[in-house]
Order: structure tokens, then sequence, then C-alpha cells
């Protein structure tokens, strides 16, 4: 008969046994006691020798998941510095006026959210009164990510220090009159408060992480010592089921990032009902976080459990708690003493006598009031344990009550996400709760009113004294002054000037040319952040590799397989590139961190994240939006652009769009350059723009999106004519006419004028050759750079015309007197040039590669699209019938000659 407690021979380690002997007597020990005391006792005795060899640092696979209680037990919890008493009154202080600002609005019908922070107020004031470092101190102060569902209790404390009143908080999530608050942390909304914008679920946790790193990026590189600030992440249980949430968990364990610590309120409902109702999230998300090697602390239960705990002498009661399921804890939260002795008690004899000895006051209390989440010294317990924890980032699961001294109408209910205000008669009965000295009177036409001691009350001191040994207010957003950084020495712009003569050149290597002339510049040079998703081949950016090196917090451990090439793989610990592997997502946090560092750190870095450009902002648009709302400048680049330039790849390749969705973005800058001295142009602005003197009336919280093309083609030189730097930055210029091309169009010959962006450019002067040669209709060719700042420039000439200002747009200005009908083209939809076309005086049309892209030669799909130089031709001589100025036999002609 086999036994079924024996090892398996394929469970073996591979290694020999050298002691058979000793094996055998450890096993007959675990058997002994798995018969004499129970398998229980058994799981108990190994779980806790793993841990002690955990501890002891013996190599052993890690214990993915503990007992369902607290990590810290109370006799090692440290005592709480300060004033308890005073922070439990600042506390109820906030947690009245959160919930009073947002039963106000209710009646303007702007919402909110109550629930949240009733159940996250001590993992926020605990946080405030003793760890988070303001940036008013030595170095940059913390880096906090607050849940954007509990700013109403960010904006009560904010209140309660004087930093808001109550005319603010009367306007909560009503901005238009400017005096308002912004629903959630919106930092382009309230720079001054708010520092990360994180309500876009999971894009708060991965932005947290790659925050961290790059704090310990600028370290490593010598410019600036970031060991003073901890990022912290508050996040919510059923936020963690966003896959971006989790997506960097293994990222920041590698890089032992234990300047990091994720504070996940696990009240375990989300926003229609409980976050894993059959089983549970807690234990599901420490074997998540402890797998990809992350620190966990569990703060569940409150101080009224330890004396369950110490009743519990066989283990039934924890053995209960890791059976029972969350929407089962849930229900209790709302049930009577007798349905909690029955449901709990009753299934476990052991249980059942515990609770002969517990009065019904006492169960009710453990089950309905006492987590680990609500009570300041456990959470300060778990923050110590996670701020002096080394080598790792930590995971504090914090165990809460959803809407949490709200009352029993809010408290647990699948619903309260939202419900959005109480009545009177609810907060009264929270005033008694929460002992506040507000009285009956105080309630005027049955209007909620906020509460505040005083300025010059003990809690008011209180709290601001704790901040200022702190650093001074938090959450706080600064933007120190800093000197506008110099300009780069004009030869590396310039160089682009003349053209590439005889040779072949794409617009990618192009701008990976200047790139590196940048960093070599002895000023700016070191603040450039090259940014790739293991693609730098691909855009031939590996000689970059040896000069700059890639970051890598362990510097280079081993030898390359390319070391005896000029450009090997080159991993530093000061190394200036973050090439992130493929994540897009990961590589936009990077560019996001980065392009806030003048403001986080006050220390301006410039980065430029370079990616295929249909998987920038297909699959990370929700990350620009981000971007924008923090406030980042930078350069995206999206390479091997277009919808039929990259040969062979395909549908999910071929980008035909980016430029739309860019559009979308107000602080998005959208150019298709077309030349080389154009990408040299606009990255010169734009670094003048964003990091030197920008103009007066300029935004320098502006990020640029140039598309760059992966097709060597003839550089030309600038022309040398006036206003063409002002037509590339603004969007158009005229880059030849017929006659300066060299052709000679018969007297009196039809005009065409001819606008193309990026690749385009080139389709359109081999149409203007042919019509010349073939039809006798001549043709300018305007460079369009960029669709969008023509149609943002006409936008505000529109709103400027509604206030009584005469403005002419630059599109019909640039345009004014050109000749005949205008025909524009890109290798894009159609809708990217026709973004102009209601402010174009002349005839419009437009072409372009509308559809799903193919695998094909680039010949071939611009004539799947019809937007190759002979379809151009096709569609100017159609544009010239239909106003009488050719022979509409032309057209059919036309079309027959060229195989259309």
């Amino acid at each position: 008969m086999t036994d079924p407690h024996a090892i398996q021979p394929s469970e073996l380690d591979q290694l020999p046994d050298r002691d058979p002997e000793e094996t055998a007597e450890w096993q007959a020990s675990l058997d002994a006691v798995t018969k004499a005391a129970g398998p229980h006792r058994a799981a108990y005795l190994m779980r806790r020798t793993l841990e002690r060899a955990e501890g002891a640092g013996i190599a052993l696979p890690k214990l993915l998941e503990t007992d369902y209680v607290n990590s810290i037990p109370t006799s090692a919890e440290p005592s709480v510095p300060g004033d308890e008493a005073m922070e439990q009154r600042i506390t109820a202080w906030n947690r009245w006026n959160a919930a009073a600002m947002v039963t106000r609005g209710s009646k303007y019908g702007v919402g909110g959210h109550i629930a949240t922070f009733a159940s996250a107020a001590w993992l926020y004031e605990t946080g405030f009164n003793h760890f988070f470092k303001g940036k008013e101190a030595d170095g940059s102060g913390d880096q906090l990510y607050i849940q954007g569902h509990a700013s109403p209790g960010i904006y009560a404390r904010a209140f309660l220090d004087g930093r808001l009143n109550e005319e603010q908080l009367d306007n909560f999530r009503r901005e238009a009159g400017g005096n308002g608050l912004p629903s959630y942390p919106h930092p382009r909304r309230l720079p001054w408060l708010w520092e990360f914008p994180t309500v876009s679920m999971g894009l708060g946790p991965l932005s947290a992480i790659y925050q961290a790193r790059f704090n310990r990026y600028l370290a490593n590189r010598g410019i600036k010592d970031t060991a003073g600030s901890h990022v912290w992440a508050f996040l919510g249980d059923g936020e963690m089921d966003e896959p971006e949430s989790t997506a960097a968990l293994a990222l920041a364990a590698r890089e032992e990032l234990d300047n990091l610590t994720f504070v996940i309120n696990c009240n375990l409902q989300r926003l229609d009902g409980p976050v894993r109702a059959n089983f549970k999230i807690v234990q599901e998300l420490e074997a998540q976080f402890r797998g990809a090697g992350w620190n966990v602390v569990k703060t569940l239960w409150g101080t009224a459990w330890d004396e369950l705990f110490q009743l519990d002498t066989t283990g039934a009661l924890v053995r209960r708690l890791r059976q029972v399921p969350d929407a089962q804890i849930q229900t209790y939260q709302t049930r009577d003493a007798a349905y909690i002795r029955q449901d709990f008690f009753g299934g476990d004899p052991a249980l059942v006598e515990m609770a002969k000895l517990l009065s019904d006051d006492k169960i009710l209390e453990c089950f309905h009031l006492s987590r680990g989440g609500h009570e300041s010294r456990k959470v300060f317990a778990a923050y110590k344990a996670a701020v002096e924890h080394k080598g790792a980032p930590t995971v504090i699961l914090a165990q809460t009550v959803k809407g949490h001294t709200l009352g029993e109408g809010f408290a647990s209910k699948n619903a309260n996400h939202q419900m959005k205000k109480l009545s009177v008669d609810e907060f009264k009965n929270m005033r008694d709760l929460l002992e506040l000295p507000i009285k009956d009177s105080d309630f005027v036409d049955g209007v909620v009113p906020y509460g505040h001691p005083g300025a010059d009350s003990p809690e008011v001191r209180y709290l601001q004294e704790r901040r200022a040994a702190l650093g001074g207010p938090a959450p706080a957003r600064r933007v120190h002054p800093v000197a506008p950084l110099p300009a780069p020495a004009e030869k590396a712009f310039a160089s682009f000037d003349k053209g590439s003569g005889s040779q072949n050149v794409a617009t990618t290597m192009a701008f990976v040319r200047l790139v590196k002339d940048l960093v070599r510049d002895k000023e700016t040079g070191k603040r450039w952040v090259p940014i790739v998703p293991d693609e730098a081949r691909t855009f031939g950016m590996e000689s970059l590799f040896p000069s700059l090196g890639i970051y890598s917090p362990k510097g280079q451990t081993y030898e390359p397989v390319d070391r005896d090439q000029l450009m090997y793989y080159k991993e530093a610990q000061n190394g200036q590139i973050l090439n992130e592997g493929i994540t897009e997502a990961g590589s936009m946090a990077d560019f996001i961190a980065a392009s806030t560092s003048y403001a986080t750190h006050g220390e301006a870095m410039i980065p430029f994240y370079i990616f295929y450009s249909m998987f920038g902002w297909q699959r990370t648009a929700d990350q620009m939006w981000q971007l924008g709302d923090q406030l980042g400048r930078g350069f995206l680049v999206g390479a091997t652009a277009g919808r039929t330039t990259l040969t062979g790849e395909g549908l999910q390749h071929a980008d035909g769009h980016s430029p739309v969705i860019a559009a979308t973005n107000p602080a998005a800058l959208s150019y298709d350059p077309a030349f080389a001295y154009e990408v040299a142009t606009i990255v010169k602005d734009g670094l003048r723009r964003m990091y030197g003197e920008a103009a007066p009336g300029e935004d320098q919280n502006v990020f640029y999106y140039l598309t760059v093309y992966n097709e060597p083609m003839p550089q030309p030189a600038k022309p040398s004519v006036d206003g063409v730097d002002e037509g590339i930055v603004k969007g158009l210029y005229r880059f030849n006419t017929a006659e300066s091309a060299g052709i000679t169009p018969p007297a009196n010959a039809p005009r065409i004028q001819l606008l193309g962006s990026g690749t385009a450019i080139h389709w359109a002067l081999k149409a203007q050759a042919l019509l010349a040669e073939e039809w006798g209709v001549a043709a300018d060719v305007w460079s369009a750079t960029s669709w969008s700042e023509l149609r943002r420039d006409a936008l505000e000439a529109d709103e400027a015309l509604l206030r009584g200002e005469e403005r002419v747009p630059f599109v019909r200005q640039a345009l004014q007197g050109a000749e005949g009908p205008v025909l524009a083209v890109s290798d894009y939809m159609r809708q990217v040039p026709d973004q102009i076309a209601q402010w174009v005086e002349q005839d419009w049309s437009s072409l372009g590669a509308d559809g799903f892209g193919l695998s094909d030669t680039r010949e071939a799909a611009r004539r799947h699209f019809g937007v190759d130089a002979e379809s151009i031709v096709v569609a100017a001589l159609a544009q010239l019938a239909k106003r009488g100025e050719v022979k509409a036999a032309s057209v059919k002609e036309a079309r027959e000659q060229y195989g259309l």
C-alpha cells in the first residue's frame, strides 16, 4: 500500500542526499506530529520553519501565502509617537468634511464618492502625521499617488490645514467658475496640490513603480541625490484587477526598489460588489506579490481581535478565517451576533466553545468595526516596517470596511460606491459616533455644515507642527524656479540644412543622428533620457549603446557576447538609455517620470521615447492623457510611421491613424515632418519652448509627437526663402513651385496646390513632374508638417472672433493667393489632412490610406490605397476638370494610362 505522505520520486531534489538517515529522521518527525497532533499542527510547524529559514537567508522556495492574520503581532507593534487622541480628533474632522463636501455637492448633481475615504482615512492620516515627507525639506520629498476616489478626504485635510476654504469645498467638481476643485487628482487643474493623476485605474501603480525606478536612475547617474524620497501608491483591491496594476511588479523586485510602498485598501469591494466574492483577495494578492519578490505586510484585524486569537489554542479560528470567502465577511458586517455565532462559529466544536466566552457586543465589535486599516497603531506598525525594509519593495494589504463610520446604510453595502449623500439624521449619528462639537442648530435649512475647530485650535496647530517636522504640506506639487536650459550648439541642427546629397536617408535615422549630436552637448547632453521598448536596433540606435550605456542598477555582471564589436551591448549603473523590453506601457511610465522631473525633483530632463508608431498611441493613449494631466514635457517619436512605408509587416503594424489619436490630446503637438531639416527645426523649437525661453503666451507644459519613417529617401537642402522655419513650426510652408522645381509649364497652364506631409511629399513631388510633363498642369508643392497645429491655430482664431477679435488662421494666410484648387495627401487616413479643410478658401480634396493595412511592397500598397504619384495625378486632373480647367476626358485617359 502506498504511503500518501511519502515524497514521490518526481518531487525529489536533484541534488544527491549526503545524509539519508538524517533526512529520514526529519520526515519521521513530521509524520509523528501529523499522527499525534493532526495535519493542521504539522502544517503550522512547517510554515514556521519556512519563515525561520527565510529570515535566516537560507535559499528555499518562498512561502507564497501565510495565515489570514496580521503580519506584525500585537506584541511586536511599536508605540505610535505623538498624541493619538489628537490625531483621532483630526481624523474625525476630516471624515466629516469629506462627507459634507460630497453631500452638499449632490444638490448640483455633480456626484462624488464618500465611502472610499471613509474606509481609508487612517491609511492616509497615519502617513500624513508620521511618514510622508514634504517638499520643503532637503531633497524632493516623497511622491504620493493618492487613490482618486479618496480625493474628498485629501481636500478635507487641506481645508483643516488652511490651504482650502469653504467656497472651494462647495465648488468640488465645479471648476468652470475658476475657484473649484477637480473631481480627482488632476495636476493640470490644481497644479499646486496634486502631483500625480491616478484615477485612470491601473496607471497609478504602474507609474509609481517607474517613478521609484526613475528616482534611482537620477541618483545612479549623479544628477540628484534621491535617497530621501519614498514613493507611496494608494490603491484599491478592485483596482488590482487592471493588468497595468501588476504589470511591473517583477521589475520593482528585480531592481530592489525599497524606496517604494504600495498600500492596498482591501475593503473587499469594487464598484458593483465584492472583489472576490467566493475567494479571498488578500490571500490572492499576497501570493502574487510574494511570488514577484515583494515584501508583504498584512494588516487585517484590529485590537478587538486580540482576545479571540489568544483563545485560539487549537488554530481553529485561524483556519476558519482562511475558509470564509470575502463576500461572507461582508455579510457578517451587516448581520447580528446570533447570525455570526451560528454561521462563523457554529461549524467547529472548538469555535463553538470559544463563542460561549464572547459577549454579543464583543462579537459585533470584532466583525463590524475592528479592522487593521482602521487603527493608527496597526497602520503605523505596517508603515514603519515598510520604510525600514531593505532590498525589496513592500506592499501593505490593509483590510477595512468601505463606508466605515458613515452608518449602517453605507457600511459594506454593495451599492455604496454610487451613494453620494447622507441624510441629516445620518450626519447627526455620524457626529455622535465621531464625538464632534457640532450642534443641531448648525444644520440650517437641512444643509449639513462644514466643521472646523478654528485656525488656532490645538488640532490645527498639531497638524501643522507635524507637517512642518516632515517638510511641509502634503500632498503638494512644487515647480522650483529653474534657469532655462541653454540651447544646444546651432551646429547640431544646421548640419541638416544642407541635405544629404546623393545619399538616401530615412527620417528615423535623421532623428537618431540628431540625438547623437545633442547628447554630446556639454551643457544639456546628460539631461537627455533615451527610452526604447526593445527596438533600438530597428531604429538604428545601437550605436548609442557603448557611448551612453543602457541603465541597469546592477551594472554589467557578465561579459556581453558581442564585446569585441564596436557597438556592443553595454549595460552600466550610470547608463543613460532606458531599454525597457517589450512594454509600451512601461516605456510610457518611464517617459512620464522623466518628463515631469522638472517639478518632481527640480531637475529638467529631456526624454525621447521612440516606438513603432502603430503601437504607441493605439496601445497607451490613456497614458498620454495622464502625461498631459501631469504637465509632462518631452518628445514622443513614432518611428516606422505610416500605413504604406513598413513593407511586409501587415495589418497590425501599418499605422494610418496615430495622428488622429494624437490630435485628440490638447497637450500634444503632433508633427509629420517630411525632411531631415524639418525634424531638426521642430526639435530645436521644442527644446526652446519646453526647456528654454518660451514666447509670451506659450504653454511650456506640452509634449511633441513626431512621426518618422524608415524609408530611405533623398534629403533636400532647406529652401533659402523667408518664413520656412516659421512654416515648419506652425505646420505649413511652400516647398517649391512648378517653376522653382525646374519645370516649365505651358503659358496659362492650369495650376493646383499639392499639400503633402511626411513621406507623402515624395509622391507629391513625382506627381508634380508628371502633371507638368504629361498633362500640362503646373503644381506647387507644400510641406504640411502639422495638420493638427494648423487646426489648433484655426480654432483659436475662431474663438478670438467670438470675442470680437479679428484674426486670420495661419493656414489661410499661408495659402492666400495660391492659384487653383488644393489637393492634400498623407500616408494616413483622409481624416488627418481633412482637419483643416473648413479653413481653406480654395476648393479642397484629399487622398489618404483609409482602411486596414496589408502586406506588400510599398509601391503596391500605395497603389492599393490610391495615394501614389499616379493616383495624385488623376485626383488633381479630376479637381481641375470640375472647374473646367482641363478636359473631363483627361481624367479617364490618365486612369487608363496609369492602370488605375
